[in-house]
């Protein structure tokens, strides 16, 4: 029945390639939906200011979001949990930013023009929620999926940068090849 599956070449079974994409897809529609319930839940129901609902709606969402890759989505358990958590907040703090103000900065776009907020306004009850989906969407794609899958998951360790690194001085190599005769 999945004889086909025998033919993909094993990259694309294994922990990278288009599965990982996929799974990648999954664990962000799962923080997502988190993110999301978090945000609307606190704007509507708490009657909190969408700006601060969106950042705490990332934040629960981000939680999520490091787990799921941990485990299942790109397979890090060889990776020390320490360094993943230091990378990760490095990527979600720029993705809390983005988000956050993507989301205010499209709203209040889209609010100063008043026959775009009019047409909307016959679809949507909220017009931040659909900014929301919009923004989250570019996040996710082109910042969060790139970085967690170049920087956060794949280099295991933590590296000086070559600036940082200690050099040995000329004077200490003259030291030790007189210890060595």
């Amino acid at each position: 029945m999945f004889c086909w599956i025998k033919r993909l070449p094993k990259k694309l079974l294994k922990k990278e390639g288009f599965f990982m994409f996929l799974r990648a897809q999954f664990s962000s529609q799962v923080s997502s939906f988190v993110d999301f319930l978090v945000t609307i839940l606190l704007a509507k129901l708490f009657d909190m200011y969408y700006v601060y609902a969106t950042s705490l709606g990332s934040v629960s969402g981000g939680i999520v979001n490091c787990i799921v890759n941990y485990y299942w989505t790109f397979k890090a358990k060889d990776c020390k949990k320490k360094y993943v958590v230091i990378k990760y907040i490095l990527v979600w703090f720029g993705s809390i930013g983005l988000n956050t103000w993507g989301v205010y900065g499209l709203t209040e776009s889209i609010q100063r023009v008043p026959w775009v907020q009019q047409t909307l306004s016959h679809v949507f009850d909220d017009l931040f929620i659909v900014c929301k989906v919009v923004v989250s969407l570019l996040v996710g794609w082109f910042w969060n999926y790139s970085l967690h899958r170049n920087f956060v998951y794949r280099d295991c360790k933590i590296r000086r940068p070559i600036f940082l690194r200690r050099k040995s001085l000329p004077l200490e190599t003259e030291i030790e090849k007189v210890k060595v005769r």
